[in-house]
């Protein structure tokens, strides 16, 4: 057989990138931002095969799995670019964010997606992630960024009917980051992380808490804990309205309990219940009671 000599990268292969790219191997076929209710058990998983669509999942009651997210969709925020949180489950009715527009959709059980934002100006984009729902079912509370057409970004809070009925108004703005924010199981009040430059989410954040009224407004935002060398993470609320967050203010991230006289560790120990927030809606623990 005669020999041949080829440029380096240059040889003639029968495997193609694409080949590559459709296998469905790795990280593609790992369940992410799993959500469950009595409707079943939800989750987003990544399509290499359709140029890389992410489309949520259901295992419904009976054991079966279907795709909810239909064709032309992709359940993709791209919220500080890495993303995450990018759909909230709420009685059987999905909430997300599509990746070509970044606007926030609707889709009702049995229903097609149908947008609950506005379109953005042009020339700017309005991304949104990471949501809760009221309990009455009326409301939104989002993490919302704006690219501006002048390439300056700004992050917020923003609340919006859960019909779309009417715009986004701003709850909270003033720091460069948000994440998590969180109703109380009464409705009454909300949790939410901040941090600023030059922090990244796993050097320092804040943990703060505010009265909310539901008409847009939140009053008088208490600081809760972290700072600029504390970590805080997955902030939550318990059934009965107990709050519940990660910190590394012991040089482990342990799952802390706040009260009224102030925080302690559930179970200190030499072990993490945390994570970087490279993206949002990153989830350790679960409160089963």
């Amino acid at each position: 057989m005669k020999k041949k000599s080829l440029a380096y990268g240059t040889w003639p292969s029968t495997i193609s990138a694409d080949m590559v790219a459709r296998s469905g191997t790795g990280s593609a076929s790992i369940p992410r931002e799993v959500q469950a209710d009595e409707s079943g058990v939800y989750w987003v998983e990544l399509r290499p095969e359709e140029a890389g669509r992410f489309v949520i999942q259901r295992l419904d009651p009976d054991g079966l799995v279907g795709t909810c997210t239909p064709e032309g969709f992709s359940a993709r925020t791209r919220v500080h670019e890495y993303g995450g949180g990018a759909f909230l489950l709420w009685r059987g009715s999905l909430f997300f964010s599509n990746e070509t527009d970044q606007r926030l959709y609707r889709q009702d059980e049995g229903g097609t997606p149908r947008p609950i934002t506005p379109k953005p100006e042009p020339g700017e984009q309005l991304r949104y992630a990471d949501g809760c729902m009221a309990p009455d079912g009326q409301s939104l509370i989002y993490v919302c960024e704006h690219h501006q057409r002048t390439g300056d970004v700004q992050n917020f809070l923003v609340s919006l009917p859960s019909d779309g009925s009417a715009d986004p108004a701003v709850l909270h703005a003033g720091h460069d980051f948000y994440a998590s924010p969180r109703i109380s199981p009464d409705g009454q009040q909300l949790l939410w992380l901040t941090w600023d430059h030059p922090c990244m989410p796993w050097d320092g954040t804040d943990l703060w808490l505010a009265d909310w009224d539901h008409s847009g407004s939140l009053a008088a935002p208490n600081h809760l804990a972290g700072g600029p060398s504390e970590s805080i993470f997955q902030p939550e609320w318990g059934p009965l309205g107990g709050i519940f967050f990660v910190s590394d203010r012991s040089g482990w991230w342990n799952i802390y309990q706040q009260d009224n006289d102030g925080s302690k560790a559930l179970a200190e120990a030499a072990l993490e219940f945390g994570q970087p927030l490279w993206m949002l809606g990153y989830k350790t623990y679960a409160l089963l009671s």
